[in-house]
């Protein structure tokens, strides 16, 4: 899984050979950014995750910018973040909507549909994504935070654990194999 994982992800020296992004490298270079083990694979799904939710473009600045914070692996957490997509951010806000709703209490909250997205080119249609969202309100927001925060940890603890019983499976399968001799 690791070596499948570092083969897709991009290393360290393409960053640093990105003459955008050489100004920055002394703190996009840290080894810790790039390593790959539990921790790390873990905390950038966690960042992940938490950041795909944040409105607009702003998304993998601010996975950059948490990973830079907790150190954790910065190319799988920017990945992550594309789980929330054209195709998939109207129904985590509905239910971010719905979230924030419960959390509130069902007072005078009313949903306002999605606007009608076909047909539109896509400045008209983040414009008008964007004040769509923003007739939700207080709701929306607060379910925003509550459904970043769970799916990360959600998805910290599924991380860890999966990676725990993959490493649980790889020794059982080396135990089981006849021991390799030594060479004097």
């Amino acid at each position: 899984m690791r070596k499948r994982l570092k083969r897709i992800l991009p290393d360290h020296e393409t960053v640093s050979a990105n003459r955008w992004l050489r100004p920055f490298s002394s703190t996009l270079l840290h080894p810790r950014l790039w390593h790959l083990n539990r921790h790390s694979a873990a905390g950038a799904v966690a960042v992940g995750m938490f950041c795909g939710l944040i409105p607009g473009p702003l998304q993998m600045m601010g996975a950059a910018i948490c990973c830079v914070l907790f150190r954790v692996n910065l190319p799988l957490a920017l990945i992550t973040t594309l789980y929330s997509n054209p195709l998939t951010i109207v129904p985590l806000y509905v239910l971010a909507f719905g979230i924030g709703s419960l959390i509130l209490g069902n007072g005078d909250f009313s949903f306002t549909p999605p606007p009608e997205l076909t047909g539109m080119n896509p400045a008209v249609w983040m414009r008008s994504l964007a004040e769509w969202a923003t007739t939700l309100g207080e709701p929306l927001f607060i379910g925003l935070i509550v459904l970043a925060a769970s799916l990360s940890m959600v998805s910290y603890l599924a991380v860890r654990w999966g990676w725990r019983l993959w490493l649980l499976r790889q020794w059982r399968r080396r135990q089981g194999r006849p021991p390799v001799p030594r060479r004097p």
